[in-house]
């Protein structure tokens, strides 16, 4: 298929990426009882619901392809997939194919921050100023995406913490989500911590980002915080910033530490913030949705994927495999294990996945209301994951040791209501295996 421009509407960065933070992982769970006793369905289970939709979506035209991984404990995961890679293309996808996840990079950014919490080079709650100094005077907007004069501006009531940061209780903005001269500020500053396409899109930003990742944190400490530190869940650049704390803490560069402490201990072999160019023939496409049609938005022969990335995006920069996430779900499952390595404790594994919101931190009105959020997830009960702007989701059950993971490649991820409903599939098919 040729690529089109998008004429009308115009896509906005706000458009593309904000939705893959919608997905409720883990709320269609609550009230299940997840025990034990469906590890006998392990092998048995055919996920009737999720494999119906995967093929009706693929069907239907509405994507290139669909993947579902399911799994539980440390078993092999069911790969229900369907699809190209490519419209009008071989080869088919399968659990090799590279996606970008986008925000479910979020997690393991959180994963790698316990980490260092577990080594004792950090704690949750010490100021991000004792590590990064130009956050230790922070001015604050007296209205939310209001102005940002001096006269517009507070001090900040209190210190932002390592909590903060993991939770998007940190008072930090995000280019895709606010609004007015504060919007303008990330962009002019080139606080810009994802991409879309080497297409030049009406309406996406064409902004250069900042070239590395100390970069990005001392130009983010000079833009005004847009709520107070620990008052209110916002969705933001934390995730990004602690890639820096990262490797102040760490000694290394932030891509390195995953690699050393993530990656290669559990046999992540395809995930990177580059795609290899002998790897780019497992890569799929993205697509932008107009009108109910998918158009090409980042080809794969030509993807902004295969350049190296301005600095490693810790909110959304990652590529991954299907197989190399479920290894991830299966390490926390594992409450830290896989195959016998031990890459980080129960006790770290469980707090991560823990519900860490800072103490009368308001989530009213937010995309977790009600709910709460770990280290860089939503968590509600035992569950715990998050989506991708692309239309990717993720979460597990730490109590039953339920893995499920959704994979396909469209924006807006709003679309078509498949990320948001996904964990109702789930649920569905669960509930009928309880009454088998």
């Amino acid at each position: 298929m040729a690529f089109r421009t998008f004429d009308q509407p115009q896509v906005s960065r706000r458009s593309l990426l904000r939705g893959g933070v919608l997905l409720g992982a883990g709320t269609a769970l609550a009230g299940l009882p997840l025990g034990r006793q469906l590890f006998a369905h392990d092998h048995a289970a055919s996920w009737p619901t999720i494999r119906a939709t995967v093929e009706s979506y693929v069907a239907e035209g509405k994507v290139a392809n669909m993947l579902a991984t399911m799994g539980w404990g440390q078993a092999a995961p069911e790969v229900i997939a369907k699809g190209v890679l490519t419209i009008g293309r071989p080869p088919l996808a399968d659990g090799d194919s590279l996606y970008r996840i986008y925000s479910m990079t979020k997690p393991i950014t959180g994963v790698a921050t316990m980490m260092l919490i577990e080594d004792g080079k950090l704690t949750l709650d010490q100021p991000l100023a004792e590590i990064l100094p130009a956050y230790s005077q922070m001015m604050v907007q007296k209205e939310y995406d209001g102005g940002i004069g001096a006269d517009d501006l507070v001090p900040a009531e209190r210190p932002i913490t390592i909590r903060q940061l993991l939770t998007h209780t940190a008072g930090l903005g995000y280019g895709i989500i606010q609004k007015g001269p504060i919007k303008q500020a990330y962009e002019d500053a080139g606080l810009i911590p994802g991409q879309v396409s080497r297409i030049p899109i009406p309406g996406l930003s064409r902004a250069t980002p900042v070239g590395s990742l100390e970069a990005f944190a001392d130009g983010l400490a000079k833009v005004p915080l847009v709520l107070q530190p620990g008052t209110k869940w916002s969705y933001s650049v934390s995730l990004d910033l602690l890639g820096r704390v990262i490797e102040v803490v760490s000694g290394q560069p932030f891509d390195a530490f995953l690699q050393d402490r993530i990656f290669t201990p559990l046999g992540m072999t395809s995930t990177w913030f580059r795609v290899p160019e002998s790897e780019k023939g497992r890569l799929t496409s993205n697509y932008g949705i107009l009108n109910g049609m998918p158009l090409p938005l980042d080809p794969a022969d030509s993807s902004i994927y295969l350049d190296k990335p301005a600095f490693p995006f810790g909110g959304a920069g990652l590529v991954s495999s299907p197989n190399d996430y479920d290894r991830f779900q299966r390490m926390l499952v594992g409450k830290g294990m896989l195959d016998g390595t031990r890459v980080m404790t129960e006790a770290s594994v469980r707090l991560a996945t823990s519900n860490l919101l800072p103490e009368g931190t308001s989530t009213e009105g937010t995309w977790v209301a009600g709910e709460g959020f770990g280290a860089g997830g939503r968590v509600t009960g035992s569950a715990f994951g998050w989506g991708g702007a692309a239309g990717t989701a993720a979460f597990v059950d730490i109590g039953s040791g339920l893995r499920a993971a959704l994979f396909t490649q469209y924006m807006p991820s709003e679309a078509y209501p498949i990320q948001r409903t996904f964990p109702d599939l789930v649920r569905k098919d669960l509930a009928a295996m309880q009454g088998a």
